[in-house]
């Protein structure tokens, strides 16, 4: 079960409480579930029983069993605890089950991964000076709104600069509008479209104007070009490059990716009928595996609220953010469970699952980066 299919349970709980009469409550668009933070009890949390307490006129702890009852016995819930003045905690069935279901997930949507409907009642129309920060922020913002389902329009004060073109920027008109409009005014760059192009190029312009949040000055210096893992921007397009690499390297060795090898038991047979541990390797994601993968699949989840909260708060700043801390646990992850076979190892269900978490973490970089108007190279 991945954080969405949760959020979607317990809302579905609350609807079935509302239906049965035993909450008398309107029900909410949407539920929030959030990982428990150190020191909590269980996998995820939730505060809907809070929320609901004053429409429904009950306590919070009243409101909280009565969704417990029905969360409880849900298919990949292994417990619910009420803790605090009502606050839902839940414990998942089976991690491994849970963090194949998320990779399925990734593999089937693709660059769409982290996409969804929660905003599409929403109708927003944004304004913003002719400054290109706040044209390049306008338009991530968009990209993430209009990924969540949310229809979005965006004006300018003046005639747009024509090198905003090349920085991936559109407006839908221009002039004062009519009646007052949400405004889009980070600190404001400092330098024309044109001179970050020509120092930059679109793809380091864009990182730095996106990068920093809106109220921080924006990084663009020298070293956003820098080609070492001390600048993000490189370390996030280059581990999207070697996820890529890897997926041709374990071709050209005769094997793919395979989400469910990831946390099967040693014991069972591997896909293809050979035998999972030739010349005495490891033949599934052992427990070093597991530890290892955990900061990245962890990360890999989190993504859909991570791309959502960046459309409700207007902070493409976010996304980026998170991007770099996929690059970070990626290279941890591959450096400690290389997903190829060296030397005169043959391909195992453990290649398989660390290929399918590695490939999982590409799809996610070249996805962010594709949010945020950034190019996502296969070689670099």
């Amino acid at each position: 079960m991945t954080p969405a299919d949760l959020s979607r349970t317990v809302l579905h709980a609350v609807r079935r409480a509302v239906d049965e009469d035993a909450l008398r409550a309107p029900v909410p668009a949407r539920v929030r579930v959030e990982r428990t933070r150190p020191g909590g009890s269980g996998d995820y949390a939730c505060a809907v029983a809070l929320q609901l307490a004053g429409p429904a006129a009950l306590p919070a702890l009243e409101v909280a069993r009565i969704l417990r009852e029905r969360v409880v016995a849900e298919p990949g819930v292994g417990r619910v605890e009420i803790t605090g003045p009502g606050f839902l905690s839940f414990t998942l069935d089976a991690p491994a089950e849970s963090d194949r279901a998320v990779l399925a997930a990734v593999r089937e949507q693709g660059l769409a991964y982290g996409h969804g409907d929660a905003l599409r009642d929403e109708i927003h129309q944004f304004h913003h000076a002719r400054e290109v920060r706040a044209a390049v922020t306008a338009q991530a913002v968009r990209r993430l709104l209009v990924a969540q389902g949310a229809r979005v329009r965006t004006t300018c004060e003046q005639a747009p600069d024509p090198d905003w073109v090349r920085l991936g920027v559109t407006v839908d008109a221009y002039g004062a509008p009519p009646t007052p409009l949400t405004e889009i005014r980070p600190v404001p760059a400092g330098a024309t479209a044109g001179e970050l192009l020509e120092r930059l190029g679109p793809d380091a312009a864009r990182w730095g104007l996106l990068r920093a949040a809106g109220h921080d000055r924006a990084v663009l210096g020298p070293e956003l070009l820098v080609q070492g893992e001390a600048n993000p921007l490189f370390r996030v397009r280059y581990a999207h490059a070697r996820a890529r690499a890897l997926t041709r390297g374990a071709a050209a060795l005769g094997f793919t990716a395979e989400a469910a090898a990831y946390g099967e038991s040693p014991t069972e047979p591997a896909a293809h009928g050979e035998s999972l541990a030739p010349y005495g390797e490891s033949p599934t994601a052992t427990t070093a595996d597991d530890a290892a993968a955990r900061p990245l699949l962890d990360l890999i989840a989190d993504h859909p609220g991570v791309l959502l909260a960046g459309a409700r708060h207007r902070a493409p700043d976010r996304v980026a953010r998170q991007l770099e801390a996929v690059a970070h646990a990626f290279f941890d992850f591959h450096d400690s469970c290389p997903p190829l076979p060296a030397g005169d190892e043959k391909p195992s269900a453990a290649h398989r699952a660390r290929l399918a978490i590695a490939e999982a973490a590409g799809t996610v970089l070249a996805g962010g980066l594709s949010l945020l108007g950034i190019r996502a190279p296969e070689h670099l």
